[in-house]
């Protein structure tokens, strides 16, 4: 009798668990309205089954563009670089000097981002093309050292110069000049 009770007491509150076990919400599994748009933006297929030489080659137009190479993985196709700038913005602080003179309210401004590039290659069509895709990212710290923004960059004139001094880099390597 007390194998079962303690089998009935391990049921009730295997049931109870699951019964708080939470669902993951159906929007999550969206994709958004500009996902293709975004992934046509970030990716681009090159003519050459060298990933190897793609991966040096991005990771130079990364340097170039002043981004520090953080993480390189040659055999996964991943590389991850950043970059510290300014994110001081004159209207932000025309806002604080304002709500300062007129409430005495002190407002935190964006005070220095962090912008991170991931560049990923992988083989596809048999191996005799490699797709080359980017992403850009930024995160903001304010006056008080809170993280403001973490946002996707998606400017199209950064991808487009990423993929024209990419190709470039590419087409002189295989020239060898």
């Amino acid at each position: 009798m007390r194998i079962n009770r303690r089998a009935m007491i391990a049921a009730a509150c295997a049931s109870g668990l699951a019964a708080c076990q939470q669902t993951v919400p159906p929007e999550a599994l969206q994709l958004s309205p500009t996902a293709m748009r975004d992934r046509q933006m970030q990716a681009r297929r090159f003519g050459t089954k060298d990933e190897e030489k793609l991966q040096r080659a991005g990771a130079q137009v990364l340097q170039d563009l002043g981004f520090q190479i953080d993480e390189s993985e040659t055999k996964l196709g991943l590389l991850v670089a950043s970059k510290s700038r300014d994110a001081t913005e004159a209207g932000q602080i025309v806002g604080a000097i304002v709500l300062a003179l007129l409430v005495g309210a002190h407002m935190p401004t964006d005070k220095h981002q962090k912008i991170r590039a991931s560049m990923v290659t992988k083989l596809v069509d048999n191996g005799s093309d490699t797709m080359v895709r980017i992403t850009f990212q930024r995160v903001v710290w304010n006056t008080q050292n809170q993280v403001s923004k973490n946002e996707g960059i998606n400017d199209p004139k950064i991808y487009q110069e990423f993929f024209d001094k990419l190709g470039q880099s590419v087409f002189l390597t295989a020239e060898e000049v």
